[in-house]
């Protein structure tokens, strides 16, 4: 698309040339290719002013960028420069115009909520597939077409941003898919990543105490969760939840509610979900239904499919052997681990010992609350480490054993988290049930910048074979 085409409907002032021909658009520096547009936008930790030399270097044909500073190298004569008032909403608008404005063709649900995006997006997903649709889900799991995880080289994001949806978005189409089920994260939602993507169903789960510190503010998390209200065509609520429903209380969209007792209005009873563990799963599948019902499909047929559901991975994920039950799930924040702990403390004949920790560089006011409700379900808690990022795992410790001051619990403190797992596992007894809550799906710890290769599910089900073997 020539670059004059592009600009003709965005407010700008430009230096240079505006009739070439443009090939991508990146802010990031490393992705620039002959014929992109660099955004030289400044982030939290870097500056994309500081990188332009290697934009050039690698084919920029435009630099562009969203506040008025000197620019200290000196920029070839054939490179145009471009003044825009939003550096991130550039990013979506060109991204998707490049790519065709693929979300024009394609049914985008939209899932938003402070726990339980991504079941609710592979519920609908499998819904979806279940009615003979084809459909993809985007999220924290990774990409899955018709249920089938695919591998694409994108950034491991909860909701992606624009120059990475929108080709993936015109991908999808390419591939046959009717709908894009999504995530939409706070964060995602409040760096514009979804301002150019046409979303048909936004739908909101509940909202809970995280990402706090990021957003800077309590009420600016909650902004960035009521932006997915003006950005949807239609909504999907939690009736209740009482801060989702103020959030579209003056929405001029068609809403449709569901609660524990109701779909669209009427009663769910029949909705039974053996299958499924816990109420939040319940309220999970009356959300995938509502959604569906919402875009046609009839509510009687959808309600027979429930208890073909599956969980997706690293959601309260099953592990058992010799009469011992092992969950691995996400559970991340006070309330996902009260909704988890609370569920398996009226399934579990035995004692509940949950392994834990609280990721670094994250909310640190959640973490004594995390604490105090992993103390008040559970028989035995082993605090450990998360993803301690540029932390002091043992400070993030301590902060989480403030919420336990004072409780006559059975705390064990064990910063290696492997450790913990297996500590857990062998001191768990026949009937007793394990919780390792806060990484689920996640192959790998974060230590500092280092990924560490890590998973839950592998320690767990090794640590239980080695425990049948007498291993210890």
């Amino acid at each position: 698309m020539l670059l004059s085409e592009i600009l003709k409907d965005w407010p700008c002032t430009v230096s240079g040339s505006i009739g070439m021909t443009v090939c991508g658009i990146t802010e990031r520096s490393g992705n620039v290719k002959k014929g992109y547009i660099f955004v030289a936008r400044k982030g939290a930790k870097d500056d994309g002013l500081c990188h332009l030399h290697e934009a050039i270097e690698s084919g920029a044909i435009a630099i562009v960028v969203d506040r008025n500073t000197a620019i200290n190298i000196k920029i070839p004569e054939n490179i145009t420069i471009i003044t825009v008032p939003d550096g991130r909403k550039f990013i979506s608008y060109v991204s998707s115009k490049l790519a065709g404005d693929p979300s024009e063709s394609l049914t985008i649900i939209a899932v938003t909520g402070t726990n339980g995006k991504t079941t609710v997006t592979h519920f609908i997903g499998q819904l979806l597939n279940m009615c003979g649709k084809q459909a993809a889900v985007i999220g924290t799991t990774g990409i899955f077409s018709n249920g089938r995880k695919i591998s694409m080289e994108v950034p491991e994001m909860t909701t992606l941003p624009a120059e990475f949806l929108h080709p993936l978005l015109k991908g999808c189409l390419d591939a046959g898919m009717e709908y894009v089920v999504m995530e939409a994260s706070s964060l995602g939602l409040s760096t514009s990543r979804l301002d150019h993507c046409i979303i048909d169903i936004g739908v909101f789960l509940n909202i809970g105490v995280d990402h706090y510190e990021e957003h800077g503010s309590k009420q600016a998390y909650l902004n960035a969760k009521k932006k997915l209200s003006s950005l949807a065509k239609e909504l999907v609520v939690n009736a209740d939840d009482e801060q989702c429903m103020a959030l579209v209380h003056n929405s001029n969209r068609r809403t449709i509610y569901f609660s524990e007792t109701m779909i669209t209005d009427d009663a769910s009873e029949g909705l039974y979900l053996n299958s499924l563990p816990g109420r939040h799963n319940r309220m999970n599948a009356l959300a995938a239904v509502t959604t569906l019902c919402s875009l046609g499909f009839n509510r009687m047929a959808l309600l027979s499919l429930c208890q073909q559901l599956q969980l997706p991975e690293g959601r309260l994920q099953r592990i058992e052997e010799s009469g011992i039950t092992v969950f691995v799930d996400y559970a991340h924040t006070p309330d996902a681990l009260h909704t988890v702990l609370s569920s398996l403390r009226r399934e579990c004949s035995g004692g509940l010992i949950t392994v834990f920790g609280c990721g670094g560089d994250r909310d640190h006011g959640k973490r004594p609350m995390m604490g105090e409700v992993a103390t008040a379900f559970s028989s035995q808690v082993i605090i450990t480490s998360d993803n301690p990022r540029n932390e002091d795992p043992l400070g993030i410790i301590n902060e989480i054993l403030m919420g336990i001051d004072g409780m006559s619990k059975n705390i064990i403190v064990e910063p290696d988290r492997k450790a913990a797992i297996e500590k857990a596992i062998f001191e768990a007894k026949e009937g007793d049930v394990v919780l390792i809550a806060g990484k689920g799906h996640e192959k790998s710890q974060q230590v500092g910048q280092v990924f560490f290769p890590f998973s839950d599910f592998r320690i767990a089900k090794e640590a239980l074979q080695n425990k049948k073997s007498g291993i210890n």
